[in-house]
């Protein structure tokens, strides 16, 4: 069995594919516990991002059977999807995973949020009962490693993220923003670094919007902003310069139309948007506006760019960090498995044991001499211990398997070596 990672994302597909592949946070644990019953999968686990759809597994599945489920879980062509789908095995699948959790693989490199995500992939999968083993102990490793990116590396300085760079390509489109109204629609973690963005630009009135008013209300608390639901947006658009959207939503939340009546309300003044959402908050057809300059996030590459050089360097160090943390959690996993064939030996060979002795605590009290008893428990011991080795052995020398028989004979030798030593000492003593 393998570790397997199959994924899409921003550096592969466009917004309008990434978008048919995502999934909501309702649909994760029925897809998940899905995916389980597919052929050769043991473990599962699956990151579903704005930016990423990747589905991490354990066992013998074949990487064409994981897309064509992801495919037919999204009712979606799987012949395009081929396309843009990438697949890791093994070595490569950890690396990825670490790189992921890092921010190595993100729009913008090092930003933090990926590894709350990534955490947040482990949890449903655990919830789910999906992740149980190996691939359990993968996840315990990549957030080990992620940590040592974060600490012995500058990949996380520097305030660079989708939110920063929409608040940057903002100050390019307004000489001054601090004399702009802003409208974000949501108010999950990344409205709040908008936020947060647009208060160190000077941005005094900040409308928040969302489906729930309980969350609105507690960002617009925290940031001395306005709190409405989206049904009454309609209401306050037309006040919006900058619109910037950020949402789980399935469908789209401002419609063509809707901002049509705001343009007119503000007699055709300019609005910058961004839509930071996949699937999209805001329909394409918006961006057609003559007066609405619309970005998505695969607008937001050259912004991020520019923003991203001063981590290079510190990329280079946290990928030896990633090579070394992949490295040492496969020979740990590894002689994990070398534990459990000797602890499966040495519980044949205590059966055995316990069978022998028992025949010859038998023979003692039917008056058999102890010394032919002795003799024959020893004789038994050894015959029943060396002969699956010795059949195995034989097998290998027939077929050819030279360095089966090297690596045997240098185990075999080492043990004899180690046993006359140590009978020698006791002997001594």
């Amino acid at each position: 069995m393998r570790f397997l990672a199959v994924g899409i994302n921003h550096r592969t597909a466009p917004v309008s594919l990434r978008e048919i592949v995502s999934f909501t946070p309702g649909q994760l644990i029925p897809a998940l516990r899905d995916l389980r019953q597919q052929h050769g999968v043991q473990e599962a686990a699956i990151l579903s991002t704005c930016n990423r759809t990747e589905v991490y597994l354990h066992g013998d599945a074949d990487p064409a059977v994981i897309v064509e489920w992801l495919g037919h879980f999204h009712h979606a062509d799987c012949i395009p999807l081929r396309e843009h789908i990438y697949s890791h095995t093994q070595t490569e699948a950890v690396r990825h995973c670490m790189r992921v959790a890092s921010g190595l693989d993100s729009l913008v490199l090092g930003e933090p949020q990926i590894l709350g995500q990534m955490k947040s992939t482990y949890a449903v999968a655990q919830e789910a009962g999906t992740l149980h083993g190996p691939l359990n102990r993968m996840f315990q490793s990549v957030f080990t490693t992620a940590k040592a990116v974060r600490s012995q590396t500058a990949i996380g300085e520097n305030p660079v993220s989708v939110a920063f760079a929409a608040v940057s390509l903002a100050k390019q489109i307004f000489a001054n923003l601090r004399d702009n109204t802003a409208l974000l629609i949501g108010a999950g973690e990344t409205v709040e670094l908008v936020i947060q963005h647009l208060k160190e630009q000077g941005v005094e009135r900040i409308i928040i919007a969302n489906r729930t008013l309980e969350r609105a209300l507690n960002l617009a608390d925290k940031y001395h902003g306005e709190a409405i639901l989206l049904a009454d947006m309609p209401e306050y658009l037309h006040h919006a310069d900058i619109v910037i959207a950020s949402t789980a939503s399935q469908l789209p939340i401002l419609g063509k139309g809707a901002v049509e009546r705001a343009l007119k309300k503000r007699r055709h003044s300019p609005m910058f948007m961004v839509d930071i959402a996949v699937p999209r908050d805001i329909e394409p057809e918006v961006g057609d506006l003559a007066d609405v300059y619309l970005y998505t996030v695969d607008d937001l590459r050259e912004v991020i760019e520019d923003n991203v050089r001063s981590r290079q360097l510190a990329a280079i160090e946290a990928e030896e960090l990633i090579i070394v943390g992949a490295d040492n959690f496969l020979a740990q996993l590894r002689s994990l498995d070398a534990v459990n064939v000797v602890r499966s030996y040495r519980e044949q060979a205590e059966q055995i044991q316990a069978q022998e002795l028992e025949k010859a605590l038998r023979q003692l009290k039917n008056g058999r001499p102890p010394e032919q008893v002795l003799q024959q428990l020893a004789r038994n011991l050894t015959n029943k211990l060396i002969h699956t080795p010795s059949v195995q052995l034989r097998k290998a020398g027939q077929e050819g398997q030279t360095e089966k028989l090297n690596w045997a004979r240098e185990l075999l030798t080492r043990s004899a070596k180690t046993q006359t030593s140590e009978t020698h000492a006791s002997e001594k003593v």
